[in-house]
């Protein structure tokens, strides 16, 4: 599994509400998305900063997401290009679901 966190630096701070209402614009199109398995949309606490945290069952999965119109569509919404972060994700403790741990491989 790979976890990619992607941000953005917004012209200008974004309160928390107008983040939660663009992000729920865009929330159905990751809907059944093949090969994500979790987003967490995320805005720091400036608001100066906003973007999110996708778990994906694999690289492949996510690069052919954000190699499509994703990345055009992010940079119109929020006025800033997504920079995007990689990582491995061998091991998850999910407490949400009885306490799970799920290995990779």
């Amino acid at each position: 599994m790979i976890t990619t966190i992607v941000q953005f630096a917004l012209a200008e701070p974004i309160s928390l509400e107008e983040a939660a209402k663009r992000f729920q614009s865009s929330a159905p199109k990751y809907h059944k998305l093949p090969g994500l398995i979790r987003k967490y949309y995320i805005r720091s606490e400036d608001g100066c900063t906003a973007g999110g945290v996708y778990l994906w069952e694999s690289r492949e999965a996510a690069e052919k997401v954000y190699a499509g119109e994703w990345r055009a569509r992010v940079a119109q919404l929020y006025g800033a290009e997504p920079v995007i972060s990689w990582f491995d994700s061998p091991v998850i403790v999910d407490n949400a679901s009885s306490g799970t741990i799920t290995a990779a491989a």
